[in-house]
């Protein structure tokens, strides 16, 4: 009885690594192909956890030694820290000789956020270029009594009561501005203008805000403002492109956009696993990615910093950036 207990025990336990590792292994290859359809595009966002959780079914597999069950377990867990490890790897950068520009994105969570936090660090940081999204009559009223409007006068701005309103601020000379109305149903606006930062060629940037896919039914509406977004212009002007995007590295249509020209400044210098948007309000959900500061790749990425930001459910985004020189 012992033996015939032993050897229907095998099959058992091959069982149960199976079942422990095909999770791992399905969602690698929804992120390996761009399956961002349905469910699937709110669980992408969190695949650094389940890059960290693959070792689980791995550790069990190898434990149990079963040959199988471990060696996929095994192309798993590589599979995704390799789609993971280059946001925590820094990246050597180009040689731009020009001046250095302090990025900043804010959304404010319909005006919610606190105002005085955002001026405090505009002035204590010297940021040059600020986008917010969420912006409101009240919210802009507000950072001009605190003196914002002395800080950065130059600006292009759209405030509309709720979560559409765009804007974006500058110590620099702006011109060329423009609101860009996205079609994906949300009603959400994007400020643009070019930057002029002496001893640098003009810059394009704009305060990127498209659709979040909160729903199922929201996930095409998502797509429609994420192929929106302006592309890098690599053979023209310089561009920046900033923002709460409501996507991760680990959404394809988020990746395509980068490929355009463009380098995701958290992750040039190691820091893109630093979460920007989840418990900040009280939700009980893990950080994740979705604010980035998308610069040209002709822009060298210094440093990148997170800061809190009460009243609102994500958190600030600082980007030391330097720009090429006017010589090239």
């Amino acid at each position: 009885m012992t033996i015939g207990r032993r050897f229907r025990a095998v099959p058992v336990w091959t069982a149960l690594c199976w079942l422990a590792v095909a999770p791992g292994a399905g969602w690698t290859l929804a992120r390996l192909v761009g399956l961002d359809r349905g469910p699937l595009v709110q669980a992408l966002a969190f695949t650094p956890y389940a890059a960290a959780g693959s070792l689980v079914p791995l550790v069990l597999a190898l434990a149990l030694r079963r040959r199988w069950p471990a060696v996929v377990a095994a192309l798993t867990t590589v599979a995704l820290m390799a789609m993971v490890a280059p946001r925590v790897l820094p990246t050597p950068q180009p040689s731009a000789g020009g001046p250095t520009v302090r990025m900043l994105t804010a959304n404010l969570l319909a005006g919610a956020a606190d105002p005085r936090t955002l001026v405090d660090l505009v002035r204590t940081e010297r940021v040059d270029v600020l986008v917010v999204q969420e912006f409101t009559p009240t919210a802009q009223a507000e950072l001009d009594r605190l003196g914002l409007d002395r800080l950065m006068p130059h600006r292009q701005l759209n405030p509309v009561v709720g979560t559409p309103g765009s804007g974006l601020y500058s110590r620099h000379p702006i011109n060329d501005g423009g609101i860009r109305q996205l079609r994906g149903g949300w009603g959400f606006t994007q400020a643009y203008a070019s930057v002029t930062v002496p001893g640098a060629p003009p810059v394009r940037v704009e305060s990127a805000h498209p659709a979040a896919p909160y729903a199922l039914d929201q996930t095409g509406h998502w797509r429609t403002d994420l192929a929106a977004q302006p592309a890098a212009t690599p053979d023209g002007p310089l561009s920046i492109l900033a923002g709460d995007f409501n996507a991760t590295l680990d959404h394809a249509p988020l990746r395509a956009l980068v490929d355009t020209g463009y380098a995701d400044a958290a992750a040039s210098v190691g820091a893109g696993l630093t979460g920007t948007w989840g418990p900040y309000d009280g939700d009980l959900i893990p950080p994740v990615v979705i604010d980035h500061v998308l610069v040209d790749r002709r822009i060298a990425v210094r440093a990148v910093a997170v800061h809190p930001l009460p009243g609102s459910d994500h958190r600030m985004v600082l980007a030391e950036l330097r720009l090429p020189g006017t010589d090239g």
